[in-house]
């Protein structure tokens, strides 16, 4: 069975100040469409050492997937994919574009998502909006390939699926 995280990254939510609605959406999305567990959840700060330590923890933990919500964006404090790249290994650049691509078929302000995927060892992380209706739009488009994804990543088939070089 598949270990998932799920890291909301919002000051105000971390603080309290607004219910974290994304976390707990992609958590629900992810258990019913593949019956992995979602073994962490957690609300932290817009702090690059916050999350980059929190990303890291996860993934020497052994988890196989980590979902980061927030922090994408333009703003100043949006510093989720820098903490990202701080931590990964390999990008995986085609699964932040086609996120993009299909979030501008519903709106041209996906255009200034930052958002970044990539792994470090046999974790796939990848970066999501903060928004619960994009964060829906967006596992949408990443259920199809996740289990294949995770599959070649960690060398353990578990999908079934054809693992023909891509």
């Amino acid at each position: 069975m598949r270990r998932v995280g799920i890291l909301t990254v919002s000051d105000r939510g971390s603080q309290g100040a607004y219910e974290d609605r994304s976390g707990p959406l992609a958590a629900e999305i992810i258990q019913e469409a593949t019956g992995w567990l979602v073994e962490r959840r957690e609300v932290i700060p817009d702090e690059i050492s916050v999350i980059a330590g929190t990303l890291r923890k996860w993934c020497d933990a052994g988890l196989d997937l980590i979902l980061t919500s927030g922090g994408t964006g333009f703003a100043p404090r949006d510093v989720t994919p820098e903490a990202t790249r701080a931590v990964i290994e390999r990008e995986a650049p085609g699964i932040a574009e086609a996120l993009r691509a299909e979030s501008l078929r519903v709106t041209r302000h996906a255009m200034l998502s930052r958002a970044v995927a990539g792994m470090r060892g046999g974790t796939l992380i990848i970066n999501l909006p903060g928004n619960p209706k994009a964060v829906r739009e967006n596992l949408d488009v990443l259920l199809p390939v996740l289990p294949h994804a995770l599959d070649l990543l960690t060398g353990q088939p578990e999908s079934g699926q054809d693992h023909r070089a891509v």
